[in-house]
């Protein structure tokens, strides 16, 4: 994320209104999800709500089938999406130990069928963006597709 503050605004040569203004530019949503709910394990929230995108759902619904979180829902208020994801702890500690983004905006990882390794020797995952939608590793492998290896959750 990248806060644009009205100082900083101004030495770009655009004029403000507002006194306190503040936008937010949000460069990548999905580090931004993964720290949301790294930050929302840590101080053992129960949910995250987060503000909807298609890919966001369909990276929360695997989770949510592989057994890292619990019920995902789209809530609609007016025109604005949200997205609600409950979080699972085992034992007081949340279910995702760790997650890293893989494919960056900066830099894009892709891998082949032959390519696509295990995540902490079998104990994590990966998803993948292969053709024919978003899928695990495992998934893909047995599909027989490559594709771009978006993050991995263990």
């Amino acid at each position: 994320m990248r806060y644009i503050t009205p100082q900083n605004r101004r030495k770009k040569g655009r004029k403000t209104d507002a006194k306190n203004l503040l936008i937010i530019i949000m460069l990548d949503p999905i580090t931004d999800m993964l720290n949301q709910i790294r930050n929302a394990g840590a101080v053992e929230k129960p949910d995250v709500v987060l503000p909807y995108s298609n890919l966001k759902n369909e990276i929360a619904n695997i989770l949510s089938r592989e057994g890292f979180f619990g019920e995902v829902k789209k809530i609609t208020k007016g025109k604005s999406k949200s997205l609600k994801i409950n979080l699972k702890y085992n034992g007081g500690s949340p279910a995702i130990e760790g997650a890293k983004r893989v494919s960056k905006p900066g830099q894009r990882i892709y891998a082949g069928v032959h390519d696509i390794k295990k995540v902490r020797g079998g104990f994590g995952m990966a998803i993948i963006s292969t053709p024919k939608g978003l899928m695990t590793g495992a998934e893909a492998k047995k599909a027989r597709l490559g594709g771009e290896v978006l993050l991995e959750v263990w």
